[in-house]
C-alpha cells in the first residue's frame, strides 16, 4: 500500500511540474508492454513514439490505456523519434520530458530519482548515470562510453561520467538544435553538447540498469555504421566547438562575470565610497538609524532593479513573459511591526528583502557583522548581532518595534546548499512571543539558482518573492510550544516553496 502511495505522489509531482515521459520504441515487442505499464505506475503522462515497428509493437501499444502514441510510418531512427516525442510534449504544454528506452533496460522506479534531481536542479538536463559495477558489458560498450565521454569533454570542457545513457530528463524549453538533430543514436550526444554550449546545467543522477543475458538482448545498434556516424558527428562538433561553442561559452562567462562584478561593486565600492560618506553626512546632521536604513533601502533598489526587470505593480507571476523577478504582497511589509521570517538560499536574499521597506531590522551573523566592507554599515543601521544573545538584544528589539520596525530573521540560520528548507530554529518564535508580535512569512524562490551556496558566478533565472499573511500569536499558540511552531512553519515553507517552484517550472 505504501509503495502504491509513493507512485501516486510521484505522478502528482510530475504533473505539477509539467514533466512527462517519452519512450521511443522500434521492434520491442517482447519488452514494450512492461516498460510502458511500469512508466504509467509513476507518471500519468506517457508519450510513446512507435518508430515504424514491424513486429507487433503497435498492436501492443493499442491495448494500453492512458498513453499518447505517435506513430511513424517507417523507421527513421532514435534521434528523429525523440524529436517527434519532444514536439508532441511541447504541444501538450510540458516543460520537461524524461526519456526511457523501450528495450527494458531502464527501471521505472528511477523516474522518482529523476524527479528529485529536477527539484534540486530546476532547468538542468539530468543524465541517469548507470550503476555498472555488477552489470555484464561488452568491451565495445565500455569503450564506446569512454570514447563519448572524452569527446564531450573536448567539445564542452565539462566532464560527464555516462554520456551514453538514454535515461534522461530534458528541459524542453531550453533545448537547442532540434531541427538540426541527426536521426540515429548519435542524436543524444548532439543534444547534450548543444545544451552545454547554451549554458544548460548538466547533472548526473545514479540509476539502476538491467541488461539481459547476451543471447536474449535485442539491439538495433549497428557497430560499424553507427560508430562511424558517431565519429563523423564528433568531428563536426569539434569544428563547431571552435567557431560556435567556445565563443558562446565565452560570451556567457563574460555576462556572468559582469553581473557578479556589478553585485560585488555594490558591497565593496558602494559601502566604501558611497555608503560610508553618506553615513558620515547623516551623522553630522544628527540623523539616526532610520535615515541610514532608508539609504540602504534606496541603494538596494538601484542594484536589484539593475540586475532584474522589476515590475512596477503587483499581480500574479504566472504568465508574465520574460519577467526576471516578481514580488507579491510586498505592500503589507512594514505596515505593522512583526517578526519576518524568510528561507535562505543565497547572499542575494538579503538584497531582495532590503528592497521591500526601510522599516526592517535584520538579525545578522558573525560573518556579516564583522565584514570589513559592510559591517560598519549594518551597525550604523541598527541591525542586530545574533551572537549577543536574544536576552541581551531584547531591549534593542523593543525599541525598534516601538519605532515601527519589524525584526527580520532567517530561521534556518544558514543558506541551504541544495535549495531544500532546513530545520527551523526556535529563536524567531521566542522573539515573537516575547514582543507579542505576529510572524510574517516571506518566501524566496530562485536566488539559490542564480548565486547559490558554493557558486562563484551569477546565472540568469527567475526570482519570485512572496509575502504571506501574518500568523497571529493566537494562531501560533494553537500550534503548541515554540518547537511545534517552528516545525509547523517549516512544513508550510516546504509546501509553499514547492508550489512556487512548480508554478515557475510548469509555466516557464
Amino acid at each position: 500500500m505504501r509503495q502504491a502511495l509513493d507512485h501516486i505522489d510521484v505522478a502528482a509531482r510530475l504533473r505539477a511540474r509539467g514533466v512527462c515521459v517519452v519512450i521511443p520504441t522500434y521492434n520491442n515487442v517482447s519488452t514494450i508492454d512492461a516498460v510502458v505499464r511500469g512508466a504509467l505506475e509513476y507518471c500519468h503522462d506517457v508519450i510513446v513514439v512507435n518508430d515504424g515497428s514491424t513486429d507487433g509493437t503497435g498492436m501492443i501499444l493499442g491495448r494500453i490505456d492512458g498513453i499518447s502514441v505517435v506513430t511513424l510510418e517507417r523507421n527513421s531512427g532514435k534521434g528523429y523519434a525523440l524529436r517527434c516525442g519532444f514536439e508532441a510534449a511541447r504541444k501538450r504544454g510540458f516543460g520537461y520530458a524524461i526519456t526511457m528506452d523501450g528495450d527494458g533496460q531502464h527501471y521505472a522506479k528511477d523516474i522518482a530519482t529523476m524527479l528529485a534531481a529536477n527539484e534540486c536542479h530546476p532547468g538542468a538536463l539530468i543524465i541517469g548515470r548507470r550503476r555498472m559495477a555488477e552489470v555484464e558489458r561488452s568491451r565495445g560498450s565500455r569503450f564506446a562510453n569512454k570514447f563519448s565521454n572524452f569527446w564531450f569533454w573536448v567539445q564542452t570542457g565539462l566532464r560527464v561520467d555516462d554520456t551514453q545513457s538514454g535515461y534522461r530528463l530534458y528541459p524542453l524549453r531550453r533545448l537547442h538544435g532540434l531541427r538540426l538533430l541527426t536521426s540515429r543514436y548519435e542524436a543524444e550526444v548532439e543534444l547534450l553538447v548543444m545544451a552545454a554550449w547554451h549554458g544548460v546545467e548538466i547533472v548526473s543522477a545514479d540509476v539502476d540498469v538491467y541488461y539481459p543475458p547476451a543471447e536474449e538482448r535485442v539491439s538495433h545498434f549497428r557497430p560499424a555504421a553507427d560508430f562511424g556516424r558517431i565519429s563523423a558527428l564528433n568531428t563536426v562538433l569539434c569544428l563547431f566547438a571552435i567557431v560556435y561553442g567556445l565563443p558562446l561559452r565565452l560570451y556567457r562567462a563574460i555576462r556572468a562575470l559582469t553581473a557578479t562584478t556589478y553585485t560585488l561593486m555594490f558591497f565593496v565600492v558602494g559601502s566604501t565610497l558611497v555608503m560610508a560618506p553618506c553615513g558620515l553626512v547623516l551623522r553630522l546632521k544628527r540623523r539616526g538609524e532610520e535615515s541610514y536604513r532608508r539609504l540602504i533601502w534606496k541603494a538596494s533598489r538601484v542594484v536589484v532593479r539593475g540586475l532584474f526587470r522589476w515590475p512596477k505593480k503587483g499581480g500574479p507571476y504566472k504568465g508574465i513573459p520574460g519577467a526576471r523577478i516578481y514580488v507579491k504582497g510586498a505592500g503589507t511589509v512594514g505596515e505593522v511591526p512583526s517578526v519576518i521570517i524568510c528561507n535562505h538560499q543565497a547572499y542575494f536574499d538579503l538584497m531582495c528583502q532590503l528592497v521591500m521597506t526601510p522599516k526592517m531590522v535584520f538579525m545578522t551573523n558573525d560573518w556579516v557583522w564583522n565584514s570589513p566592507f559592510f559591517g560598519n554599515i549594518i551597525r550604523r543601521a541598527g541591525y542586530l548581532h545574533a551572537s549577543d544573545g536574544i536576552d541581551a538584544l531584547m531591549p534593542k528589539m523593543r525599541s525598534a518595534v516601538e519605532a515601527g520596525c519589524s525584526i527580520a530573521i532567517y530561521p534556518e540560520g544558514t543558506r541551504s546548499a541544495d535549495l531544500r528548507i532546513g530545520r527551523f530554529h526556535q529563536g524567531a518564535f521566542h522573539i515573537a512571543r516575547e514582543l507579542g508580535l505576529p510572524i510574517t512569512p516571506m518566501y524566496i524562490y530562485g536566488t539559490g539558482n542564480i548565486l547559490g551556496k558554493g557558486r562563484k558566478l551569477m546565472r540568469r533565472g527567475p526570482v519570485v518573492i512572496e509575502v504571506g499573511e501574518p500568523v497571529s500569536q493566537a494562531e501560533l499558540s494553537d500550534m503548541g510550544d515554540e518547537l511545534a511552531q517552528a516545525r509547523e512553519l517549516r512544513r508550510r515553507y516546504i509546501s509553499k516553496i514547492r508550489e512556487m517552484s512548480d508554478q515557475i517550472e510548469r509555466n516557464g
